[in-house]
């Protein structure tokens, strides 16, 4: 078990690593911040002044060295536009996400599952051949694009919720469908799918033998043995709920660290673009190293090969 926990967080390492060195360098091709930040008809010697300041001037290599030794001594570095340390930026964006977030997956939890244990224990029902149809809907429909429609629905034309912004529960409302219904839509075809392959067993007939109500055996006995794959999918649909959520907090203007992402990438801020693809990565690493490390505490064979 603890060379098996080792190689992961290694390998963890190595890819918040690559997927930092790679930004980091790309970032650099997109142009030069200095003429964003300039006014029209600045001059040589300012433009070269500021460039200075920011340290633009570094060759590319010790650019690099300076923040990335800078992310081990605390100094996250100074975005360009704001002028404030890039990590405070940080700390005021990043809880709005985390509660959007936060219950986006609870919501996948807590609906998903149920719908998948229903649809699979009325099996080829009318219920069970709706639920599955609209999880295939939900499954395909991107969650930016259901965003503009729910926008256009709700905010345009009933005018029933507010199209952006945060401060009541009014808010959080078609942000929470937009990113839940994708999530929902895969975790319940695939607790179903999990359940059917392990309901038939024999050893579920016998447990059925000695009287025990369907629900108990299925709850029981048959979802512990069908959760593997649906934690890799929890696990899957939580990495693309951090990621989506730049695209989602877009739309509705949520003030997070997605919104902050997209608007420095346009003003060329580098050290606010690096820092939160950084965080967005080492995010969806953890999880799926968190993935990883409960197929072992759940089946002893994985833990042994």
């Amino acid at each position: 078990m603890k060379r098996y926990v080792l190689m992961r967080v290694l390998k963890a390492i190595f890819t918040i690593w690559a997927v930092y060195t790679l930004v980091f360098f790309l970032t650099r091709v997109t142009g030069d911040p200095v003429d964003w930040l300039t006014q029209a008809g600045a001059s040589d010697a300012a433009k070269e002044t500021l460039r200075r300041n920011l340290g633009l001037d570094l060759p590319l290599w010790d650019q690099y060295v300076k923040s990335f030794v800078g992310l081990f001594t605390g100094d996250t570095g100074t975005s360009y536009y704001y002028s404030r340390e890039v990590s405070a930026l940080f700390a005021e964006r990043i809880w709005p996400t985390v509660t959007l977030g936060s219950i986006v997956f609870v919501v996948t939890i807590a609906v998903g599952l149920p719908l998948g244990v229903l649809a699979a224990v009325k099996h080829n029902s009318l219920l069970d051949r709706l639920t599955m149809s609209l999880a295939v809907i939900g499954s395909t429909l991107p969650n930016f694009v259901l965003g503009i429609l729910l926008i256009f629905i709700f905010a345009l034309t009933l005018r029933m919720l507010p199209s952006g912004g945060t401060g009541t529960v009014k808010n959080y409302i078609m942000p929470i469908i937009a990113l839940s219904v994708g999530p929902v839509a895969s975790v319940a075809r695939l607790t179903r799918s999990s359940l059917l392959d392990v309901i038939g067993n024999d050893y579920l007939d016998f447990v059925r033998s000695k009287g025990m109500r369907e629900w108990k055996v299925v709850i029981k006995h048959g979802l512990r043995n069908a959760l593997i794959p649906v934690i890799t999918i929890l696990g899957s649909q939580l990495s693309a709920l951090i990621g989506g959520s730049v695209v989602v907090e877009t739309v509705f203007a949520w003030p997070g660290i997605g919104t902050l992402i997209v608007t420095s990438a346009q003003q060329r801020d580098f050290p606010v673009v690096v820092f939160g693809v950084l965080v967005i990565a080492a995010s969806v690493t953890f999880v799926n190293l968190l993935v990883d490390l409960s197929y072992g505490l759940l089946d002893p064979r994985i833990r042994k090969s």
